[in-house]
Formats: C-alpha cells, structure tokens, sequence
C-alpha cells in the first residue's frame, strides 16, 4: 500500500511488529489515533493499518481471547468505508489465522458477491481455510475460482493448491497440479507434496521425492525424519539425522522433537545425551517441545531424576510435558510420584487426556491403589470427559487380575463397549493364575486363543493353572493339545546394548521347561 507523506500518521510508527506485541498495546494506539481525529479523517487508511497490525500479532497464534479478537477484527473491517481487496484479504487472514474456516470462507463468498476482485494473495489464504476444513469438493470449487481469474499458474497459490488437496487426502489432485508445470517449483512445492505422501503412509514416495529435489532445506528434512519417526522406522530415522548433519544442515524443531522420540523408543540414552548437548551447545533456550521430548527420551530410557530436573526447569508445560513425567514416572514404579504430579497437573488447570489416565492407571497399578484407580477410572467419562479405549480397560484389567478380584474384571469385560483385546483379556488370565479361579481362566484362555492361536504363553499358563488345581489329566490334555498344533515354547532374550552399539549381548532360555 503506497502511502503519500500527507498520509502518514505520527502513530503509525508503534504499529510495527517490535513495537506493538499485544492486544492491548494494539487498542491504545487505536484509541490514540481515533483521539486525534485521523481516524475520522482518513478512516480507509486508519483501520486498514490497524488491522494488517492486528494479523502481524497473530502469527504464530498467542492471543488467548480468540472470540474477542475476531470481534475486533470485525469492527475494523465494518469501519471501513467500500473496503476493497486488501482488507477482505486480512479478514480472511485473521478468521484463518484464528482457526475459524467457516467464517473466513463466507467472507470470501460475500466478497465475490459484492464484486471485490480476489488477487493473488486472496487464495493462499482461503485455500488455507478450506484445508483446515478438509472438503475436497470445496477445494475444486476454489481452484476453478483461481483458474477463473488467472492465478493457478502463480507459485503461491499453486503450492497452497497442493497443500489443500493433500490436507483432503487428495494426492491424485496434488501430484496432477506439482505435474503440471516442472519449471514453477520451489523447495515449498516439494515439501509440501512430501508432506502429503508421509500423512498419506505412502513413505516410499515420499523419499523417492526427497530425493529427486534439485535443493533441500531444513523443513525437507524434517518432514522426512517425522514421518520416519510416526512409521516407527526408528533407526533409519536415526540414521537420516546422521545424514542431515553430515551435509550442514542445522536441524530445527521438528527434526530434533523427532529424533528425541526415536532414542526414546529404542532406549538410546547415550544418543538422546548427545542431541540433549548439541541443543545446549546451539540453543540458548529450551521451547515446551524441546523440553517435552527430553522429558519423554529420559523418563523411557529410565534416567527418571534428569526427567524430573528438565520437567521442573521448564518454565513453560503443556499437556504432553505433564503426560511424558506422569507416564514415565508410573511404568518405571514410581506410582505415588507420579500421581503427586497427577495432582499438580489438575490444580494448575490443565486437563487430562486418555494418556493422562493411562498413566496414572498404570501408577495405581504399581502402588497397589486400587481404589484409587475404581474412582480414576469412573471419573474418566463422568467427571473429565475422557472416553474409555481398550487401553483403559486393560490397564484395569491388569490391576484388578493383580490383586485376584477376577470376578469384578470379568464384570468390567462384560460391560464393555468394545471387544476386549489381548491385553484385557490377558490381566485376566493373569489373575485367574494369581487366584486359582479354573473357569474363568479358560473363559480368558478361549478369548484369547482366538485372537491369537500360536501363542505358547496361554498354553503354558492354563497348564499351571490345572497343576495348581491338581488337575493333571488336563495338564497332560494341554501339553498334548501344545503338540498336536506344533505349539512351541517361546524362548524369551534380552538385548544389551554396549559402547556405540556394535556388540550385543543375547540370553536365550525357555522359561517354561
């Protein structure tokens, strides 16, 4: 927007982005400008600055008040007189922004019907809205309205195209428009249409893409070392780190969050150590996600002190931070910790999830809560709003086979919404053990050997069960039925990982002679 020097406002100046941070700031200069009568004077000029302000201040999102910003926003737009294209530009940019497709939408609607002229920059906003949306229908009714008024050839748009159809699970659509014209790519082309095939599962093609791009930055590698990281392609994602520093390439966010995963769930502690102090060495301040991957690294890889000094140094925690020490704290026996810290979670306000539960289920578990663990468990629906999966019920499952209560697990079975899993219906197996209780176990012990047949382990533990219950006819019936089916005994070994990894120890035993 070119302004003439009669134009310019004194004011104007506060409104840039160093100078103007916050909501409030943003007002009082409104307020200021309104004083001195340019708002009224000039109010197309006035309330257009206020507004592209009010956008600069939502990127990345971190005004809490949405509603309240998007009334703003609103009476801005509604205090300019015939507002042209620009000012829908930045309406849509604020609902998008504000996570309100539907409203960014209607306005582009209302904005054709007034004959307002969308440009360039009107699509990548709007086909942003509708992606959030994920309607693949109203993403071709987009792209025929970019065609109609010649900006599908534009870059921007092309690239926020593709993002749209990926985000609708349309990748025929994607690849067709990254097809279409070889010679207008970027690196955003490529990692956006990457992105797309690593959501879609489609990983194969994803590298094949990574790999034919003519330049890569850091987003290329991230992308790919998350998508390595959510196929559960753990040391290959290790290794793609690897690459990524040999060639220079300084890891952002997303690769360093994704790489910690990885150590974590291969119990790489040396390697997570190694990333902890190449973050420290090039990072002067851990963000939430840094420091929740830490977290998460040291809590599995059983250095649960550090997990607690890093989670108490973290100034700021979101949910994930307080799930990583509450989980790692309860499968490493540290119940009642772990449920101090449950209680510290809920009185600064933040709410729990199903992971939440499934963590302080397995610390109750540990503690020998059980109690405690019937009032979690009911206060999951009816108090948090947490729907109950199969996890929940095994866990609970888990605890009440534990302490011998089968017939209360075996009502908790039957009330279930869902089939139980091999988990639920192992903890009770595993009490009816504990118990001694013969009918029920082969309830659990038929269950199970439907899911899954050729596990030894069922066999073997309905044969202890008969032994303990002197029924011997029926441990030499299972020791045959075991034959019969070529059912053989699982050899349990452990894996110890030494130095740099290169030597292994293996212990084979067979732990049921």
């Amino acid at each position: 927007m070119q302004l003439s020097h009669r134009h310019h406002h004194p004011l104007f100046h506060l409104l840039h982005r160093d100078q103007c941070t916050t909501l409030h700031q943003l007002k009082s200069i409104h307020a200021r400008i309104t004083v001195q009568g340019f708002a009224s004077l000039h109010p197309s000029l006035a309330f257009t600055k206020i507004l592209f302000s009010l956008t600069l201040l939502l990127i990345p999102p971190s005004l809490p008040p949405a509603d309240s910003c998007t009334a703003y926003a609103l009476a801005l737009f509604r205090s300019i007189p015939s507002p042209s294209t620009f000012p829908h530009n930045l309406l849509i940019r604020v609902h998008t922004l504000l996570s309100s497709p539907i409203p960014a939408l209607l306005l582009f609607a209302h904005m054709r019907r007034s004959s307002v002229a969308p440009d360039s920059h009107t699509f990548p906003f709007v086909l942003k809205a509708c992606a959030r949306l994920r309607s693949p229908n109203l993403g071709r009714s987009l792209h025929s309205q970019a065609l109609k008024f010649g900006f599908a050839a534009d870059l921007y748009v092309r690239n926020s195209l593709i993002s749209t159809y990926n985000s609708c699970l349309s990748l025929l659509e994607a690849q067709g428009l990254f097809d279409e014209c070889p010679s207008a790519r970027d690196v955003v082309t490529y990692n956006t249409l990457i992105d797309g095939y690593v959501k879609a599962g489609d990983f194969a093609f994803a590298r094949k893409l990574f790999d034919d791009m003519p330049e890569r930055d850091v987003v290329s590698w991230g992308t790919l070392l998350a998508g390595y990281s959510q196929m559960g392609q753990f040391e290959e994602a290790i290794s793609f780190f690897d690459q990524m520093l040999a060639t220079g390439t300084r890891p952002d966010e997303v690769a360093l969050v994704s790489v910690l995963s990885c150590c974590a769930q291969l119990g790489k502690l040396d390697r997570g150590e190694a990333i902890h102090e190449y973050i420290k060495k090039n990072r002067a301040k851990l963000n939430v996600y840094l420091s929740t991957g830490l977290v998460d690294m040291y809590a599995k890889c059983g250095c649960i002190s550090v997990a607690v000094e890093i989670f108490e140094s973290t100034p700021r925690k979101n949910l994930f931070t307080w799930n990583a020490i509450i989980v790692g704290l309860a499968v490493h026996g540290n119940g009642q910790l772990s449920l101090e810290y449950f209680d510290r979670m809920r009185a600064v306000g933040v709410e729990p999830d199903g992971v939440t539960f499934l963590g302080v289920l397995v610390a109750c578990s540990h503690a020998g809560l059980i109690e405690m663990a019937r009032s979690l468990f009911d206060e999951m629906e009816s108090i948090y709003g947490v729907e109950r999966e199969l996890k929940h019920y095994g866990c609970m499952a888990d605890l009440l086979g534990r302490a011998g209560l089968v017939e209360e697990t075996m009502e908790m079975i039957k009330g279930m919404p869902m089939k139980g899993d091999a988990y639920v219906w192992g903890g009770m197996l595993a009490g009816c053990r504990i118990q001694g209780n013969v009918e029920i176990a082969e309830i659990a012990a038929q269950h199970l050997l439907q899911l899954n047949p050729e596990d030894s382990g069922i066999y073997s533990i309905m044969s202890d069960v008969y032994a303990t219950a002197k029924r011997w006819e029926d441990v030499a019936r299972i020791r045959k039925l075991m034959g019969d089916k070529r059912v053989k005994k699982n050899v349990g070994c452990s894996s110890v990982e030494v130095g740099d990894g290169s030597l292994h120890g293996r212990l084979n035993y067979a732990p049921f002679r």
